[in-house]
């Protein structure tokens, strides 16, 4: 495949009645929809999507990262959290770090073995299938699908064999990765690529449950990989992790009630997004992707990390202004520093993370975000966006399909441009995922025109994944 990665093709939304998945990979959206068929309910197939992304898309997820998951019951209405991000080892506190010569303005690197967290991700699949699971299946029968592409092999999707091939020299300078190449090179589009060692893993983890990744083999190899290279993880530190049941955070916009899990989750920066945003009600007559559009956008984003970033933290350990920060009072403060004429500085920091999503015949819905954080975090082991230079300035990305005008008037306005963002490069605009009960978006068609129990779904085309779905009610 070139470079200029076209996206000359379009695909159709899926629509379908009982239960639908979206995820990045077609291999792990056809292990989750298996599960749903074989009586398994929305999280029970998160958590099936979950180890398969981990198995065919390395690069972005797997078991070294974190979970979070958001769980709509269908029956009761109620929405549940699952946060299983690691902590930090004991043993690396401030004084550790000062005594080895390390300050603020000069922290350890971002790929020093110091900055190592305890791996939430398994946890998390452990709780979600007890907590949230139909218990129909078990989590051996849950993990079954990511266990045979892992043992049997699969053959390597075009766009993921691109960021493998960009992956290699992290994995070289780490010392490891083996395990994750062929003959000492990255999987090339098509070519079978298996991982005996992550199929014995899984297998594992499914016998045996959460003490299989935190105790005896796994945790030894986790603790001595890291402190060979410098780190300070101990067994008692991976021992002792547990996920936490939250209570999600959450904001109305447009008539809309949009859920989060709150901090340390980086989800609060969304919902202020939106609640800024919702003080601009002229946009939609500027028009879509329009410069004042992009504008207002880009400075609502920028207050919105800005307080995000200031704020967000351990919540047992600081106190974070929940009700004052989500008040619409607070945004429409927020919002009158927007103008044409002055940015507002903030800060942004960049990640491999997938998203995808499950919604079954019993209406409950699964929202499910598996992290590396950073593709090179766990080797020893998001149309526009902005990032944070030293010198107090953002940078605008902009995607081709923007209008080069737009781009330019940004400049004017004081922006700091990158246009067009294009080809492989377009992957770090996201790649999200959806499933929707009915096409409310449709303004010309009402309520009782089409049934509310069709669901539409779709996969970003930044990525190699799909959505399926099921309209024939075939659950075992």
């Amino acid at each position: 495949m070139g470079t200029d990665l076209t996206f000359s093709s379009r695909r159709s939304p899926v629509v379908c009645l009982h239960g639908c998945v979206a995820s990045s990979q077609p291999l792990a959206s056809s292990i989750g929809l298996d599960v749903l068929k074989r009586g398994g309910n929305a999280a029970d197939a998160a958590v099936a999507i979950a180890a398969a992304l981990a198995v065919t898309e390395p690069c972005s997820t797997g078991p070294g990262g974190d979970a979070f998951c958001l769980f709509y019951n269908g029956k009761t209405g109620e929405i549940r959290g699952i946060n299983s991000s690691g902590r930090f080892p004991r043993a690396l506190t401030l004084d550790f770090l000062e005594g080895q010569g390390y300050t603020a303005e000069n922290p350890p690197s971002v790929f020093d073995a110091l900055n190592v967290t305890v791996s939430g991700a398994l946890a998390c699949w452990c709780d979600t299938v007890q907590l949230l699971g139909s218990h129909k299946l078990s989590l051996q029968e849950v993990l079954s699908g990511a266990v045979e592409l892992a043992e049997v092999g699969f053959p390597v999707a075009e766009l993921t064999a691109h960021h493998w091939a960009n992956w290699k020299s992290a994995l070289r300078d780490a010392g490891k990765g083996g395990e994750l190449m062929i003959d000492g090179h990255a999987p090339k589009c098509g070519q079978v690529f298996q991982n005996a060692g992550l199929a014995r893993t899984l297998k594992e983890l499914g016998e045996r449950g959460k003490p299989a990744f935190y105790q005896g083999r796994v945790a030894q190899a986790i603790v001595d990989v890291i402190n060979q290279n410098g780190g300070v993880m101990t067994l008692d530190d991976l021992s002792s992790h547990d996920s936490e049941v939250v209570t999600p955070i959450s904001t109305e916009y447009k008539g809309v009630c949009l859920w989060e899990l709150p901090p340390n989750s980086q989800g609060l920066a969304a919902l202020l997004t939106l609640n800024i945003m919702e003080n601009f009600p002229q946009l939609k007559a500027k028009g879509h992707n329009s410069s004042d559009y992009m504008h207002v956008l880009v400075e609502a984003v920028r207050l919105a990390l800005t307080d995000a970033l200031r704020y967000l933290g351990d919540s047992s350990h600081v106190t974070i202004p929940l009700e004052t920060l989500l008040d619409k009072g607070y945004s429409h403060q927020r919002a009158q520093l927007i103008s044409t004429d002055r940015l507002e500085p903030g800060l942004m920091t960049e990640s491999d993370t997938v998203y995808f999503c499950v919604r079954d015949s019993e209406k409950n819905a699964c929202s499910f975000v598996n992290s590396n954080h950073m593709e090179e975090n766990s080797s020893k082991l998001c149309c526009m966006w902005s990032h944070f230079f030293p010198a107090g300035q953002w940078l605008v990305n902009l995607e081709e399909g923007i209008d080069q005008k737009v781009a330019e008037e940004l400049k004017r306005r004081g922006h700091r441009v990158n246009w067009p963002v294009s080809g492989h490069k377009r992957s770090q605009f996201g790649r999200g995922q959806i499933i929707a009960v009915g096409d409310w978006w449709n303004p010309s068609v009402t309520q009782g025109d089409r049934p509310s129990r069709v669901l539409w779904a779709g996969s970003d085309p930044r990525a190699d994944g799909c959505a399926q779905g099921c309209c024939l009610n075939l659950w075992f």
